[in-house]
Formats: C-alpha cells, structure tokens, sequence
C-alpha cells in the first residue's frame, strides 16, 4: 500500500499499536516476507477495521464497510470470481457511470486498470478489509448463464418422457456447473439443506438457514428434469426410477472443505423433489460452552457424562441438534484408554478413533441386533442414535447394568416426559429409575447478529412474564435488525436451549411409583433445573437471542 515505509509510525502516532507490538511485528514480516499490515492483523495486535479506516484517512480513499453496505449482484458479476478471489476485490456498485470497487490494496493500479479494461467503465476504488470482501465474494452466488442455457438444451416435452434426452443433458457443463455452483453457495450461506422442488409452472430452490427457509431463486420447469438427474447422478441414485423416494450419498471438497451431502428424493405430482442435507465436516464438532450451554447448565451435564456408567438421554425434536450435542460429547470423552462404539442411522459425521456402526434395514442389521453385537465387543461408552422401539430401550438399559456408559436420543418435548416414555415403551419403571442418570431436553433458537442487533428497555408485565423480578428494574434485551453479515436476517447462527434433569433418589422414587411428569418437573425444578422457557430467557436477558426466537421454538 502506499506509504508502507510510513505505516508503522502512522498506527503508533494513532495509538492502535505500541512500539513493542510494532518491532516484534517486523521481525515476522522480516521472516515471512508478508505486508506488515497482514502480519499485524494475523498476530491480532490490532483490530482489522480500525487499520483499515486509519490507513483510508492517510491516503485520502473512502473507507466502505461491506458487513454494513449491500454488494449489488450485477456489479459483482461484471469481474471473473478468480480475479476477485487473487486480489481482494469486489465490484460493489455503481455511481451514474463509474463502478464503485472494494479493493483490501487500493493503490495497486494493475488491478485497477485490469478491472477497468474488462468492465469498460471508469473505476472508483473504495478501501475494506480482506475479511469483508472475501465474506462478500462467498455471499454472492454466480450462475452465469447456466438457467438459460440449460432451459434451451432440454425443452418441456423432452423432460418427461425421454431418458436418453436427460442423460445427455446432465453431461452437459451448464448443468454440472449450475448444480455445484447451488451447493457451494449453500455451503458459503450456512445452509443446513437445500430444497430442489418441481412446481407446476417451474422449479423452486430453497436453503433452509440456521433452521427456516428462505427460497433463494426459482428456474424454468424444463431443466427440472436434468437438475434432479443430475444430483441423483451425484449421490449414485436409479435415474430411471421416478416412482419410489431414493436416499444416496456423496462426499466431495467445496472452498477447501470436506462436506458430506445426504440426498433424499420424494415422488410427487410435478415430479420428484429432493432435499440435500448438508454435513460440513469442519462444523461438526463442537465444544459444548460453543453450543450455548450456560455454564450452570453444562456443570450439571458434566456431572453424568464423566460417571463410567449410566444413562443419558438427549430429547427434543427433529433438527434440534441432538447428535451435535452427543458427538460434541462424545469428542471429550474420546481418549486413547476409551472403548467408544456407535451404532447410527445413519451415521453423519466420521469420529477418529471411534468404532461407528451404520443400521442397514435390507440386511437386517437393527438398532437392537447390533446393540447385542456391540455389548460382546467391550465397550467402555455406547452411543446408540435412537432409541425407536421397546426391545432397543431395554437392551440399553441392560447395557447400563452391565457397567457401561450410554447416550442416546429420543422423541419427547421436555425431559421429565422421558421417564414416562421409556415405561410406555415397555421398560420397567425400576429399572427407568437405576440405569437413567440424567435427561437433557434442547431445542435450537437463532442466534441474534451481533453487528446488527438494537437494544432496548422492557419493565414492568414483560419482565415479569419472562420470569424475572420486575422489582429489580427494568431489563436490556435486543431486537434483531437485519444488515449484509446476516443477509438481512437479523440473525447468524444458531444456539442450543437446554434444560437436564439430574435423576436423583427423590425423582426416581417418583419414576417407580408411576408419578406423572409435572410432578416429576416441580421436584427437578425444586433441585435447580433450569426449564427450557427459563434458559432460553436467560440468553435474551444475555443478548444472544431474541425474546420472539426463545418463544417461536419452546412453548
């Protein structure tokens, strides 16, 4: 940048670093050859923004924050990707006549003059950080021409009934770029899945993104046909098979990452939708304060998953991140001396020294056959992924007496409903009470964007019906607001709510003797559990999520 010989004696006259922090920054750029300012940053001896703005002011370039500004797809598409990915630059948008450019060097005049040349208009070079434009760039998804060229190659009355027609098409580049340019920018937007749906008029693709929808771009119903073949392809899926749903599996690298994609199709009057689910291997595991667990609460689960033997059951809904919380888990517990063994259907993310198990129905390998498998293989730690049936409930009941530690999932709304659901299963309600050591209910709420979030004061009735002292004043919570770090959602992220219930004497005499589960709450609640209303409030008061987030995922 310009001025490089004056950079450091600008950020120590400003402040932002000090001379130590400045001598120990240039004895590593003298090692490694990088830009001082890169070594900076990298070393966190100053934050990326405050350099930016300060260096902007010194050489008289506007400062744009690209989190905060919006980056007009038409602009950003008017430069290869390459060059914006090599350079650290984004076209952003337009001012009558010139294209405003986001540049992390705004003084190398190469780039400038190359983007001039390819765009043919002049060119108003705007100084960001690197981090906010290689965001950006990963924000703006690319197509190209791939719709429209597709749309002429396969036409309406093709789709349906000529094979032959749609297997020439899937080979075609459009289509192949089309369908990994969806996936990778589904991958880029956090998407947990992607929705390929045929309508009736044309084909709709939605994300669903830290746990809602959002439909992202609809193209015509004649290359439905090739889009869908085209990932039944990928996944090594019968083509030719329309009539039944199929489930396959691919595995393959996107932006240098490793990521597993589970595809599910589903027959339907406007031909088949599928639903990829997306397991990105590098989020897999987690550690449980990452998840959201407030320390109290994760110093009461910490207390079972270190017992060498018991149960601990993890309930909730579907897509409320049970097998996240299990696998994070499992991660702590697995050390060299540890005989851990999972049985999975199926199995989503790969454990390095674990032994995992798939269920395959066709073979007849069910959760309870492996179970009986598993208990002859010694085992120190079993995790089984559902318990779906009595005979699986009661085999991992016996796995517990035997000395084993067990964890699992299983369909209930909150955790003191478990115990009566276990007995409805068919266990006996004595060994319920013996082999269960704790239940921990969750659900996954949004988690508030933390550029974009407002505060403001609530009192009186609304502190109260949170389940706060009104007395005590009033509180600060936050509404989401919308900005471009969280495509103006207003939320970025996702956080667990938890509440376990620790199976103590009093709790288990109430399971033997059949109590239902409010009693059998109003004891734990008595014994310091944290409801899930009560924990997802605590995280509002916290200012990591909102009071309508807390209340649209607990009742």
């Amino acid at each position: 940048m310009a001025q490089r010989e004056n950079i450091g004696a600008i950020l120590v006259r400003e402040g932002l670093v000090t001379d130590d922090d400045l001598k120990r920054a240039r004895a590593i750029q003298t090692e490694s050859g990088e830009a001082l300012t890169r070594v900076l940053v990298e070393e966190s001896l100053i934050d990326e923004t405050k350099l930016v703005r300060v260096l902007a002011g010194h050489m008289g370039i506007e400062f744009v924050s690209l989190a905060d500004e919006k980056v007009d797809p038409a602009a950003a598409a008017l430069i290869p990707e390459t060059l914006s990915r090599r350079y650290s630059v984004i076209p952003y948008g337009f001012d009558d006549d010139a294209l405003l450019v986001a540049m992390a060097d705004p003084s190398n005049v190469l780039v400038v003059d190359d983007i001039r040349a390819i765009t043919g208009m002049r060119v108003v070079p705007r100084i960001s950080t690197r981090s906010d434009i290689d965001d950006a760039i990963r924000r703006i998804g690319r197509y190209d021409d791939s719709v429209s060229d597709l749309a002429d190659l396969v036409s309406d009355d093709d789709v349906p009934e000529d094979l032959s027609k749609i297997e020439a098409a899937v080979e075609e580049a459009p289509i192949i770029k089309l369908v990994n340019t969806l996936v990778t920018r589904a991958v880029n937007e956090r998407a947990s899945d992607i929705h390929v749906e045929p309508g009736e008029q044309d084909l709709r693709v939605r994300f669903r993104i830290d746990g809602v929808l959002h439909q992202i771009m609809s193209m015509p119903r004649s290359i439905s046909g090739a889009v869908v073949s085209r990932l039944k392809i990928m996944a090594e899926l019968d083509i030719a098979e329309r009539r039944v749903p199929q489930d396959g599996r691919v595995s393959l690298r996107v932006a240098g990452r490793q990521i597993d994609l589970r595809v599910a199709t589903l027959p339907s009057i406007y031909g088949e939708k599928v639903v990829i689910r997306i397991l990105d291997k590098d989020d897999a595991i987690l550690g449980l304060p990452d998840l959201g667990f407030l320390p109290e609460t994760l110093d009461r689960f910490e207390l079972s998953y270190r017992k060498p033997y018991g149960t601990i059951l993890v309930t909730g809904p579907t897509g409320s991140g049970k097998t996240t919380t299990l696998y994070s888990t499992l991660n702590i517990l697995n050390e060299p001396d540890v005989n851990i063994i999972t049985v999975e259907d199926p199995v989503e993310y790969r454990l390095p020294g674990v032994t995992q198990v798939q269920v395959n129905r066709k073979a007849g390998l069910l959760f309870a056959t492996v179970l009986k498998s598993i208990l002859r293989s010694d085992p120190d730690i079993i995790l089984v992924g559902e318990v779906r049936d009595g005979e699986t409930a009661k085999i991992a009941i016996e796995a517990v007496l035997t000395g084993h530690l067990v964890l699992t999932t299983l369909h209930t709304n909150d955790a003191s409903s478990s115990v009566g659901r276990l007995v409805d299963m068919g266990v006996e309600p004595y060994l319920v009470s013996s082999a269960l050591d704790s239940i921990l209910a969750q659900r996954l709420a949004r988690r508030i964007c933390d550029r974009c979030k407002r505060s403001k004061k609530v009192s009186g009735d609304l502190v109260r019906q949170m389940g706060f002292d009104p007395d005590d004043g009033p509180l600060t919570i936050y509404d989401s607001v919308g900005c471009a770090t969280c495509s103006d959602t207003g939320y970025r992220g996702r956080i667990s709510i938890n509440e376990i219930l620790l199976m103590t004497e009093e709790i288990q005499r109430l399971a033997v003797e059949r109590r239902p589960s409010d009693e059998i709450k109003a004891v734990a609640v008595e014994q310091g559990m944290k409801t899930l209303r009560r924990d997802g409030m605590e995280k509002v008061k916290r200012g990591l999520t909102t009071l309508e987030e807390v209340l649209r995922v607990v009742v």
